[in-house]
């Protein structure tokens, strides 16, 4: 099962027809209508320990939203250099 940062909100026919920069970025834009996100585990974070946090790996997130998503921070990937 793929994970919420792992999921776009549109269908292959939308980002087909994309205005948004997504082949050349890979990450749908905050103020993109589609890229919202409808989780209860969404919650955007402006703690500086997690927006800031060195070892998440946020070429994991295929959104921008993800980016400030206290659930993605807490629970995402970890770069592999970080000790465990």
């Amino acid at each position: 099962m793929a994970k919420c940062w792992e999921t776009r909100g549109c269908d292959d026919e939308m980002q087909a027809e994309c205005p948004h920069p997504t082949v050349l970025f890979d990450r749908c834009p905050s103020k993109c209508a589609f890229a919202k996100c409808d989780r209860q585990t969404h919650e955007l974070t402006i703690d500086p320990e997690l927006v800031f946090d060195p070892d998440i790996d946020r070429d994991a997130a295929i959104k921008e939203e993800c980016l400030y998503c206290g659930f993605f921070l807490r629970h995402g990937p970890r770069l592999e250099s970080t000790p465990k």
